[in-house]
């Protein structure tokens, strides 16, 4: 009664037609495909951002060009002073004689009209966002030592500083 039955001729099929296990090449193909959407989804996230910081970037190129559009409309009355790039440039309207640091009494009184415009343009909302800073420089030529010049340079710059602050 207790015994063990074996049936001869008969194979065992039941662990063959029955795979407990997914194969390895379905378990590749299904990563494959996790990874291809995981890469999709972060190649939009990228683009967008991308998108977005051109998008940025454009209106703030679009800002500063009507400001300066404005400082331009702002600078037409007074020849010799024009926008370029973005700096604005007296011209020889603050142009110095060789070797000197000193402005004459038409080129203060020049330089004092101008500036309430300018100030003015500055003081606008557009102005305030993106004018950050004034810097008035000063230049010499070749001629002299190396030392003499940045001296010199320095004196003319104070000095356009001087005559726009004393007006």
């Amino acid at each position: 009664m207790f015994g063990i039955r074996v049936r001869v001729g008969q194979k065992v099929r039941d662990e063959a037609e029955k795979p407990f296990w997914i194969s390895f090449s379905d378990l590749m193909s299904a990563l494959m495909v996790l990874f291809l959407v995981a890469m999709t989804v972060a190649l939009l996230a990228v683009t967008n951002e991308i998108s977005e910081a051109e998008k940025e970037k454009a209106d703030r190129d679009r800002e500063i060009e009507q400001l300066l559009g404005r400082i331009r409309e702002a600078t037409k009355d007074f020849p010799g002073v024009s926008v370029r790039g973005r700096s604005v440039d007296f011209g020889e309207r603050a142009r110095f004689d060789t070797n000197s640091h000193r402005l004459t009494k038409e080129q203060g009184a020049h330089l004092r009209a101008v500036m309430p415009r300018l100030l003015e343009v500055a003081r606008d909302p557009l102005g305030q966002k993106w004018i950050k800073r004034a810097v008035v420089e000063g230049f010499a030529d070749q001629r002299g030592t190396y030392l003499h010049n940045l001296n010199l340079s320095l004196q003319r710059s104070e000095r356009v500083l001087c005559v726009l602050l004393s007006g």
